[in-house]
């Protein structure tokens, strides 16, 4: 698998930040300085380095699910990549888990596509049509057995240092989880929709990005592996509005740690 070219895509610049194995320097316009040229495509700027000796091509694609699916159709398509990496930073949806914690996804549910009924949402697959009546709208993008297995396998013995004592949440060791994560087209900055969505889905974390580079990628093909790194960076509540300004930047550099300790298993 490592000898596929790896396309690599983060929403934010900060997520760029330790993501290159030549982003010594803080964000991607350096590491892009220390590559290949960038090429400009519909807005958005690919470059090509390395991530944990691999080659590949970075792309910022900006937040939410269209910019993360032209960004992926992008790699694809003009560069031919055949595995794919989604990197960066979450709301935490499992009460389980802290600010900190790196979760790899194992299926990605786009939660804001369905169908508005009586007193509830029905969340469906994507590109399913409910006005032609009963379908297989079941939702998900789930990641294959032997990529899980693989990933598992390279994420064993790892472990991430203790959060700094500026971030404020107490002396506690992050750690690595496998699990469902959610995708939306919204920041969650709400208790009730939290616990709605875990309640309903039972995933980790959500995101606004990853669910769109699955669907982008299934449609490619069933054989392109698609991998999605996320740190918590808030918990979804009421006041993740505060937290993810706040952690964003160390659990960028947690996720990028993790994510290249994968890199070489996708």
């Amino acid at each position: 698998m490592a000898s596929r070219l790896l396309g690599v895509i983060s929403a934010l610049p900060e997520e760029f930040a330790h993501l290159s194995d030549q982003s010594a320097a803080a964000d991607q316009s350096a590491a892009a300085d220390q590559s290949g040229p960038a090429h400009t495509i519909g807005g958005h700027s690919f470059w090509r380095g390395r991530i944990a000796g691999r080659e590949a091509v970075f792309v910022e694609s900006g937040a939410g699910k269209v910019n993360a699916g032209v960004a992926t159709s992008l790699l694809l398509d003009r560069f031919e990549c055949r595995a794919l990496m989604l990197c960066g930073v979450a709301g935490g949806l499992d009460p389980a888990l802290g600010v900190g914690d790196v979760v790899i996804g194992t299926s990605h549910v786009q939660h804001d596509y369905g169908t508005h009924r009586e007193g509830y949402f029905l969340t469906i697959q994507p590109g399913s049509r409910p006005s032609r009546g009963t379908t297989d709208w079941k939702p998900g993008y789930p990641e294959s057995e032997p990529l899980v297995a693989r990933l598992r396998e390279a994420i064993d013995g790892f472990a991430l240092e203790p959060l700094p004592a500026e971030v404020g949440v107490g002396p506690r060791v992050p750690g690595v989880h496998f699990g469902p994560i959610l995708t939306g087209d919204s920041f969650i900055n709400a208790e009730d929709h939290r616990r709605r969505l875990h309640g309903e889905f039972a995933a980790k974390a959500v995101d606004m990005e990853g669910g769109a580079v699955a669907q982008v990628a299934r449609r490619w093909g069933g054989d392109i592996p698609f991998v999605n790194v996320r740190c918590l960076s808030d918990l979804a509540g009421r006041r993740s509005h505060l937290d993810f300004r706040a952690f964003l930047p160390i659990a960028a550099k947690y996720a990028s740690q993790v994510a290249h300790r994968l890199a070489p298993a996708i």
